[in-house]
């Protein structure tokens, strides 16, 4: 493998009835910052059906070129026709970076394609860098349980891969002045060769919203003591209309089930307000919440690494704090005919 033959990153857009997901602009916001500092061309490329409309917006997010694979045998995501479709452009183009989202369908892409190609594969990506010089992507993720932030390289296979969880990137605001090349290709597959069919797609409208799409959350960690305490937690949430949130102690202690989980194992969330309560900022738990608008830390340790991403830090025992916070809030929501508002 000539390793000077690949060059150019490209983002995987993933689409549902041809509405790109979210995690897809924001691969393309980091995806600007990496091309620019190798200097090469930024592209999507998209599969799917009826999809090629989408290729302006997805140009719009600051892709140079967006390559579409648009046929009827694409318009269900199955791992066999989307990994052909792959394979084809990934061969043909010779990207030497490809990031995709970490969402089920990112994931299982991402593994079937390193597979075939022979490559390395990042997941669960936390932060992207290169290294000019080399050409290498630097991937890093936290490892050993979150103690440490291992950054991994793949130095002598192309592409170099890595999926990426969603909300921890940030998209680029939309140019829909920007002009870009589109590229069509073809794979040559039918319905007959497929080994698997989608038969019936069903919705699940039950599941309930995700912490990730949460405005204000308020997370408690195992600095709340025990169950008891951690009531606190509920209550304050319960006033200020927020969500509850809880770091993987809390989680393993059974205070809180796993889908209210913050961080590397658990929810990635940037809402507008987050309280941390109890938390002393381990890594697995700061690469879920880092990108909070507002990060309001409450803890009895002055030293507690939660205190340098806070934008304000409350250094005092939280069951005093938490308590006085209620009351005051109470009194606001009084004051201003029961609402809060956090625009």
């Amino acid at each position: 493998m000539n390793l000077d033959d690949y060059r150019g990153v490209w983002v995987f857009i993933e689409q549902n009835d041809c509405k790109i997901e979210g995690v897809s602009l924001e691969l393309l916001g980091e995806g600007r910052k990496l091309a620019d500092k190798l200097q090469v061309p930024l592209a999507g490329f998209l599969l799917g059906h009826k999809v090629k409309p989408l290729a302006s917006h997805v140009i719009s997010y600051g892709a140079d070129e967006v390559y579409v694979i648009d046929q009827p045998i694409l318009k269900d995501y199955r791992t066999e026709s989307y990994m052909q479709g792959v394979m084809l452009l990934a061969r043909q183009y010779k990207p030497e970076i490809i990031l995709y989202g970490a969402t089920p369908n990112g994931k299982d892409l991402a593994s079937a394609v390193a597979t075939d190609l022979s490559t390395g594969l990042t997941a669960d990506t936390t932060m992207l860098d290169v290294d000019v010089s080399n050409r290498l992507l630097e991937a890093s993720r936290p490892a050993f349980g979150g103690n440490i932030m291992a950054t991994i390289l793949c130095k002598k296979h192309r592409p170099q891969m890595a999926t990426v969880r969603p909300k921890v990137m940030k998209a680029l605001d939309p140019d829909t002045g920007r002009l870009g090349r589109i590229i069509e290709e073809k794979i040559d597959l039918i319905e007959e060769d497929m080994r698997t069919k989608v038969l019936q797609i069903v919705n699940d409208v039950t599941k309930k919203a995700s912490l990730a799409e949460a405005h204000v959350i308020v997370c408690g960690g195992k600095g709340m003591g025990d169950l008891q305490n951690f009531q606190l937690v509920h209550e304050l949430a319960e006033t200020i209309g927020a969500s509850v949130g809880g770091t993987r102690d809390v989680v393993e202690a059974g205070w809180l089930p796993h889908e209210q989980q913050v961080g590397q194992t658990g929810e990635t969330v940037t809402p507008k307000i987050y309280f941390a309560i109890g938390i002393s900022g381990a890594i697995q738990h700061i690469v879920g919440m880092k990108n909070s608008e507002f990060i309001i830390a409450i803890n009895k340790d002055p030293n507690a690494p939660i205190f340098d991403v806070a934008t304000y830090g409350i250094v005092g025992d939280a069951m005093e704090i938490v308590p006085k916070l209620i009351d005051q809030f109470k009194q606001v929501k009084t004051e201003k005919g029961g609402e809060i508002s956090y625009a």
